[in-house]
């Protein structure tokens, strides 16, 4: 008979092969494009690019409570989408299952690694939280969830976050080429979001996109970087209010 400690679970031993499962080791797949569909993919991402850039600088900008807000942020999702789709096919993906043998969706997987994203991110708003320099300009951009509606900013919040994981970790991640599309993708994602003004939401854009580019690496597809950021996203709209007006 197997002694208890021969089954026990080490759980340092199953956090690593989660990561390993969900942000190293690539679900196998066959790609590859014609380079004039390649060339053309990267042309139509690269305008894409400049035009959300500047979308989201006007966006970010606009002053709590006013409702072009709504209107900015609904038209820079469509700029993304729309540069998504006219770039080329995009995929889902596949992730490896908890068994090692085959692949699945990796939604579980996904929704995890948001969690595990979400849980950095609060811990570190503890410390922001104490310092006004880094906190005041987040609670500005807070509060238009908290100076119009929560719900319409929710839907803007999903619209969004999945807009931008068709975009760069669909079309601009293609795009780019294997050999450096992680680097590439999270470098640009940092650098178009630092047209907010926000050292800190430049600091989440490229710890989170560094994170969904290797995840996009690992599955082929935007599926399990579109879960993972919209369960950090959402739980930093809900709960990172509540932790920076109870600390600061």
């Amino acid at each position: 008979m197997a002694r208890d400690s021969d089954r026990s679970v080490n759980p340092l031993l199953e956090l690593r092969a989660f990561f390993r499962a969900a942000l190293v080791d690539p679900v196998p797949r066959d790609h590859n494009e014609p380079d004039g569909a390649f060339r053309r993919r990267r042309v139509v991402a690269a305008v894409t690019l400049l035009v959300g850039a500047v979308v989201l600088a006007w966006a970010l900008r606009i002053e709590p409570g006013n409702d072009i807000f709504y209107v900015a942020t609904f038209a820079l999702a469509a700029v993304w989408a729309v540069g998504a789709f006219a770039s080329g096919p995009l995929h889902l993906g596949r992730g490896h299952t908890r068994a090692g043998e085959g692949s699945s969706r990796g939604i579980v997987q996904s929704v995890a690694l948001g969690a595990l994203l979400l849980g950095l991110f609060m811990a570190g708003a503890v410390v922001v939280a104490q310092i006004p320099v880094l906190r005041n300009p987040v609670q500005e951009l807070l509060d238009h969830a908290r100076v119009g509606s929560l719900a319409l900013v929710t839907v803007i919040t999903i619209v969004n976050g999945i807009a931008e994981e068709l975009y760069f970790r669909g079309a601009l991640y293609a795009g780019v080429g294997r050999r450096h599309a992680v680097a590439v993708t999270t470098v640009i994602y940092a650098l178009v979001t630092a047209t907010s003004g926000i050292p800190l939401l430049v600091l989440a854009a490229a710890l989170v996109g560094l994170v969904v580019a290797f995840q996009r690496r690992v599955t082929g597809g935007i599926l399990g970087p579109t879960i993972t950021h919209l369960t950090w996203s959402l739980g930093m709209l809900y709960l990172l209010p509540l932790v920076l007006d109870r600390l600061s």
